[in-house]
């Protein structure tokens, strides 16, 4: 029997496409990466009888990266960066050993199958997979096609039988927009962002921020927000003056009424005007217009267009929008989040989504009714030729979906009931009044039909000021007349919905990128979000837009940008050579670059005026070992130290707090240790500055501490403190805290593993003798006389951590609280209890994984 092999894009995924398609007889397993299962049933493909192997990948498979030396800052010329540096496909995660494993699921079978996302991303997606698993497919005979694509839009019954009945082939094309989309931004942003990081930071200590990013994407992001900025602190207030006439009809409500020459900029001119209708005691109706007019339901939703009600109505950024969104539709509640189309094929089930929500309490009424008086055909909107709009699939509640799923299931599913309503109608009336020789108007609206506007009530009419019922030529009693004055109001910030527009009208991003552009800009330090999710600048955001114009503007301008998401596209449609578009946009940006790096004093003579010299941040903190004079320490991002002096800066471990350790000083260099500690939840370690920035023995890497330096003798070093390898980890070593007393620990150097043990112990001390069980080192310790744990009257005892029966109730795992999830080396709470029986040799000096430890530390994995 033949095998079919069939990927899709999340987990959850393939478990739906699976049960869909199986009709719930699957049977399912779990593979060895820990992360996808494996669902197997049997059924019919090609008129025969196979076996079916559904799993999946987590997201993409590979990423481009440069080749390992070019990812060395210190010793690449970012100019490399965009010719010279061989880019090579690297696993987004290595971790999954995500080709290892599609590769032994799909040893030996015969056909493949790709349910990856139906986007250029997917298509980029598949193409990944290809390479993976080609070399171990069986051999297919003469010309036999093996290689199926399935196109979808949603979760549900009929569109997934539908994609598996319909298959067709990968699109080469769009994989390779993507490809040259990777690589264009790697390069440009990569040299662009080593080049102006290294400068400034090594010349100003106030930046806070760790990277100084430029983006081909990014940055014309961050233009329209400084545009803006830059619009509101050159307004300049400008008075002006209107007439305002309040009139009345009998005991009839008043009517206020606007001037028709609306405004005035001079207060003389103004003074006269009034005083013209002064002169008049009453009102002369000149004309009634009474039109019908409609407001029109909403096109149908694409992403743009949900990303800006989102953020405006929902007060969600389109990060976290994107996020449920895609939750929603792997859990089949919703379409294809991803699209850029408003207009539903002729073939869509309109009525067959809108039954779906014929029971849902909230808008059931509108639904039926829509169902017996029969829907309203949607309006035509724009066809992208990618995934119809965005639709609700079945019917939700909140308490399924959780608060934010919930409310933007909602607005998806009142849009979509709105596009098959029919449109809000109503009656304005305008009557038009003479004062003297001075026209004045008043309108009103009554609703005629609600609509549409009934499931989505924020668009229905306001319930404006009645008009009374008059006729050409009656008077009204002219109550009151004042000339007003006010002034001209500054544009706000940009509002995430504003921007979102601005980019989509300038081609920057795609659907699926622009929440990821804007997001960035944000954790960059570069805007920050004010109340109604505005975007204001910060001085860096600021001073670096303007540094840009003023070197080359096309930098910051959407026109470049635009013009190279065209190519992109003609390259996903064929009309484009993948090469020759890469080769002449990297020429391009190559020139800019060196012209920026010849033209970086117009940038800087701009940071001078914002930011602090390195030299005069900071506060004193450490000795050099060079000069024996006080480094200073700065806190701002990135943390580290600045010996002025010798004109040098040293790097530390971020997120977390530094301070002095005990004034000792490292054996190598003379420079005073300094201790990191992300908290008294956490881990902590000293580490000398002049160390951790230049490693001094060959199996060191930049950035270690002195819990895993290697000298043979020094007292923090790991050769004194490990006591054995991580029990969670692959490479860790377990290593003793010596400043944790009186709660005292031991963490792993590598992820975010903290032991408790001994708590209350007077005294704790590595041992240089090992376990003869596991050859983890043993640990002295001495306990207070009135809290020993210890049997009789003793206060002293030397074991095992892992394998002492004394030591067992005195030991308790847990996982460091780390202040930032980036923190280097934290990998969470990733493999379960018992990970790692049987490991490999590693640890303090050789050590061996302790061979029985983990039956014993069982018991402490609370």
């Amino acid at each position: 029997m033949k095998t079919v092999f069939m990927v899709a894009e999340k987990p959850s995924l393939a478990q739906s496409i699976s049960k869909i398609l199986s009709r719930g007889s699957c049977t399912s397993r779990k593979g060895f990466n820990g992360a996808c299962s494996i669902h197997e049933y049997s059924g019919g493909f090609s008129g025969q009888n196979v076996r079916f192997k559904m799993t999946s990948v987590c997201g993409h498979v590979m990423t481009l990266d440069f080749i390992g030396k070019y990812n060395n800052w210190d010793k690449v010329d970012p100019a490399e960066l965009f010719s010279k540096a061989p880019t090579e496909k690297k696993e987004a995660n290595p971790k999954l050993n995500m080709v290892k494993f599609l590769q032994a699921e799909a040893r030996g079978c015969d056909y493949v199958v790709l349910w990856l996302d139906c986007d250029k991303e997917g298509e980029n997606i598949c193409f990944e997979v290809l390479e993976a698993i080609m070399p171990v497919l069986n051999k297919s005979y003469a010309n036999e096609k093996t290689i199926f694509r399935a196109k979808f839009s949603s979760i549900t019954d009929t569109d997934i039988c539908n994609a598996m009945n319909r298959l067709g082939e990968p699109n080469r094309n769009e994989a390779l927009s993507v490809d040259a989309r990777q690589e264009l931004d790697l390069r440009i942003g990569c040299a662009f962002t080593r080049f102006q990081t290294k400068y400034f930071q090594g010349k100003y200590g106030n930046l806070d921020s760790s990277l100084i990013s430029f983006g081909p994407c990014q940055t014309p992001t961050l233009g329209f927000c400084v545009e803006r900025h830059d619009k509101i602190q050159s307004f300049k207030p400008e008075p002006y003056w209107i007439i305002q006439a309040k009139v009345s009809k009998g005991k009839e409500l008043a009517l206020t009424l606007d001037w028709d020459r609306v405004r005035v900029f001079d207060r003389e001119v103004g003074q006269m005007f009034l005083n013209i209708v002064k002169t008049a005691r009453e009102a002369k109706v000149e004309s009634i217009i009474k039109k019908e007019k409609a407001k029109q339901r909403p096109l149908a939703l694409n992403t743009v267009e949900m990303l800006r009600v989102a953020s405006s109505a929902l007060g969600m950024g389109p990060q976290h929008t994107m996020q449920v969104a895609e939750r929603l539709y792997t859990q089949g509640y919703i379409s294809y989040p991803r699209t850029e189309t408003t207009h539903y094929p002729e073939n869509f089930d309109l009525k067959a989504a809108l039954r779906q929500q014929a029971n849902n309490p909230f808008w059931s009424e509108s639904v039926k009714a829509l169902l017996s008086e029969g829907i309203n055909r949607p309006r035509k909107g724009n066809d992208a030729g990618d995934h119809p709009p965005i639709t609700p699939m079945r019917s939700a509640t909140e308490s399924e979906l959780g608060s934010d799923g919930w409310r933007l299931y909602e607005y998806i599913t009142r849009h979509f009931i709105a596009t098959v309503s029919y449109d809000c109608k109503y009656l304005q009336t305008s009557i038009a009044f003479s004062i003297s020789s001075e026209n004045f108007t008043c309108t009103g609206k009554t609703l005629l039909s609600a609509g549409f506007t009934e499931v989505m009530p924020w668009q229905s009419i306001a319930k404006e000021e009645s008009l009374p019922s008059c006729e050409r030529g009656e008077v009204f009693v002219l109550d009151e007349v004042k000339l007003l004055e006010k002034q001209t109001n500054p544009p706000d910030y940009l509002t995430e919905a504003e921007l979102i527009s601005l980019m989509e009208k300038h081609g920057i991003g795609t659907d699926a990128s622009i929440p990821v552009h804007i997001n960035n800009i944000c954790q960059r330090n570069y805007v920050t979000v004010e109340s109604g999710r505005r975007l204001k600048p910060t001085n860096l955001g600021i001073v670096l837009v303007h540094g840009y114009y003023k070197i080359d503007a096309e930098l910051v301008l959407p026109t470049i940008r635009s013009a190279v998401e065209k190519q992109l596209n003609l390259i996903a449609q064929g009309k484009a050579n993948f090469k020759q578009v890469l080769q002449f946009t990297l020429d391009i940006f190559k020139r800019k670059f060196h012209y920026f790096v010849d033209s970086i004093a117009g940038l800087d003579e701009l940071m001078e005026v914002s930011f602090s010299p390195i030299a005069a941040t900071g506060k004193p903190l450490s000795r050099c070992g060079k000069c024996h004079r006080f480094m200073k320490y700065i806190q701002a991002k990135p943390s580290r130290l600045h010996c002025s002096h010798c004109d040098e800066t040293y790097s530390l471990p971020q997120n977390g707090a530094i301070k002095l350790y005990k004034e000792l000083r490292c054996p190598l260099d003379e420079f005073e240790l300094v201790l990191w500690s992300s908290g008294s939840r956490g881990k902590s370690y000293p580490l000398c500055p002049y160390c951790y920035s230049n490693p001094p023995f060959r199996d060191m890497k930049k950035g270690m501490g002195c819990n895993e330096c290697t000298h043979p003798t020094c007292q923090h070093s790991l050769n004194n403190l490990g006591i054995g390898q991580c029990v969670e980890c692959e490479h860790g070593v377990m290593t003793f805290d010596t400043t944790s007393g009186p709660k005292w620990k031991m963490a792993c150097n590598k992820c975010n593993v903290v032991v408790h043990f001994f708590e209350n112990a007077h005294k704790v001390r590595v041992s240089s003798d090992c376990c003869e069980s596991c050859e983890a080192s043993l640990v002295i310790v001495d306990f207070n006389k009135a809290k020993s744990p210890l049997p009789g009257d003793e206060t002293q005892h030397t074991g095992c951590v892992f394998c002492d029966p004394v030591f067992q109730d005195l030991v308790e795992l847990k996982h460091a609280a780390m202040k930032h999830p980036m923190h280097r080396g934290g990998q969470g709470r990733r493999q379960g209890r018992g990970r790692g029986r049987g490991r490999r040799p590693g640890g303090r000096g050789g050590l061996k994984k302790p061979k029985d430890k983990m039956a014993a530390l069982a018991a402490y994995f609370v």
